[in-house]
């Protein structure tokens, strides 16, 4: 692969276009009573400049050359990978007053090979909203997942504050309805609430579950007004549910305080549980969720549903292990049928 210096107006640098006032030299040192924007715009360049000299041109496919003196990857390097001009690049690293959009970012975070940390680390510093949130996924570690299947049979999910459920264990999963059968997008507290008539028929006093949701929802969307997924999923509940709409309509806001759950399971009757809320990770509102029963019979209600959704699955296996079985003594069949026709 061969790198060329890029022009300065690309199209990415029309989204990040330098201001009026841009001196032609590179700033002197920060003044002592640097403002917020300054420290910001200084620690931004810093890191940058540190990812960039970590990554060797072979990890992005470049040719080393006979002449290379500096660490890791040039500027032109890193701007040409980015799709954004050297010039504007190189201000960038010098802590000049230039905007920034998320869509360079992101190209800059793919150039740089960043991690989930890292990425967070770049956007919060540039003061912009990610524009793929879903990496927020990959906060459900394997160490979180397992604490989820220890606290069995306690039911407990990873979620978002889109409250998207990012993860949850063989309880949760049977608590409301069987999210295990519905698609990734489908698999929102609030979108199941509003449209999913199985979770709907759990919840024992639906009219303020929804008027809290929604309440809880206009209180964290604050933040995140201009965000994309924030305004796609908002859209999406305003067109299939007039129940919401009105709700939201009205403007009420709510806290993330846990509260009571009462749960009319398909399964094992009622169930009175407490929601408690332990935040998890960097990014705001991704939270583990957990249903604490409030009295021995609920304690005893979720053991039998863990020991019905564990004896289901067996079932299945069991089906699947004898289908396969079926299918593999037909194809012998007819491999031997077709030896003796021979």
């Amino acid at each position: 692969m061969t790198v060329t210096t890029a022009a300065p107006d690309t199209a990415l640098d029309a989204l990040a276009v330098p201001s009026a006032a841009t001196p032609a030299a590179t700033p002197g040192p920060v003044a002592a009573a640097a403002t917020e924007p300054e420290t910001r715009r200084h620690e931004l360049a810093a890191f940058l400049r540190s990812r960039r000299e970590r990554i060797t041109p072979e990890q992005v496919g470049l040719p080393r050359g006979r002449r290379r003196r500096t660490p890791g990857l040039r500027r032109e390097e890193v701007a040409q990978l980015s799709a954004v001009g050297v010039t504007w690049y190189t201000w960038l690293e010098q802590a000049r007053p230039i905007q920034v959009s998320p869509q360079v970012l992101d190209a800059l975070a793919g150039a740089l090979l960043l991690d989930l940390t890292e990425r967070t680390h770049l956007f919060a510093l540039a003061g912009q909203a990610d524009p793929h949130p879903g990496t927020a996924r990959a906060l459900v570690t394997p160490a979180l997942r397992q604490l989820l299947d220890q606290l069995e049979p306690i039911p407990a999910c990873v979620q978002n504050s889109r409250y998207d459920l990012l993860a949850y264990n063989r309880t949760f999963a049977t608590l409301y309805c069987d999210l295990d059968t519905l698609p990734v997008e489908d698999r929102n507290t609030l979108w199941l609430a509003f449209t999913h008539e199985g979770f709907r028929a759990a919840v024992i006093d639906l009219p303020d579950v929804l008027r809290a949701l929604a309440g809880k929802f206009r209180a964290s969307m604050a933040e995140h007004l201009a965000e994309p997924a924030w305004k796609a999923q908002l859209r999406r509940l305003q067109n299939a549910s007039a129940e919401f709409r009105e709700i939201w309509d009205r403007h009420d806001v709510a806290d993330q305080a846990g509260r009571v759950k009462v749960v009319r399971n398909a399964r094992v009757g009622m169930l009175r549980l407490e929601h408690t809320n332990l935040w998890v990770g960097p990014a705001a509102g991704t939270r583990l969720v957990t249903y604490t029963p409030l009295d021995p019979e609920s304690r005893a209600g979720l053991e039998r549903l863990r020991e019905r959704v564990l004896e289901e699955e067996a079932e299945a296996e069991a089906a699947e292990a004898e289908r396969v079985a079926e299918a593999e003594a037909r194809v012998a069949a007819s491999a031997g049928a077709a030896v003796v026709a021979a």
